[in-house]
């Protein structure tokens, strides 16, 4: 079972306003930029993230109902700031890690302590069609 909801509820009123700044300018960790599906407005959400081929990958604690992954699912793409660049990506896909996702041996390890096994891939949208997955 991924983090409990009350984890969530206060990583986003308390935590995320605190390390989220400094956390995404570090190797491995971004910031997810989102607009409410309901209310149209603009969110961010530090992230952990990864490469996989050409997709950026995001890891999902909480699961994916969470309302940062549902607003993204549902226009079709956000924008991730990782080490201070800010880059549009599309075709966001929820996926389950079968144990053979390629991703770093400490995130797994620490991902599997929490049961927290899906993940939202995203294609940078600079790259070309021929070159996605």
């Amino acid at each position: 079972m991924p983090i409990s909801r009350r984890v969530a509820r206060f990583n986003r009123l308390v935590a995320n306003y605190l390390v989220g700044p400094v956390l995404s300018r570090m190797p491995g960790f971004g910031r997810i930029h989102h607009r409410g599906r309901k209310s149209g407005r603009v969110y961010t959400t530090p992230v952990k993230l990864f490469r996989r081929g050409g997709d950026i990958v995001v890891t999902l604690p909480y699961g994916p109902g969470s309302d940062w992954v549902k607003n993204v699912l549902a226009a079709g793409g956000c924008e991730i700031t990782t080490r201070g660049r800010r880059i549009r990506v599309v075709d966001p896909t929820v996926f389950t890690d079968d144990g053979r996702t390629a991703m770093p041996a400490l995130t797994r390890r620490i991902l599997s302590r929490v049961d927290a096994t899906e993940f939202l891939a995203l294609t940078p949208a600079d790259v070309p069609a021929a070159a996605k997955r």
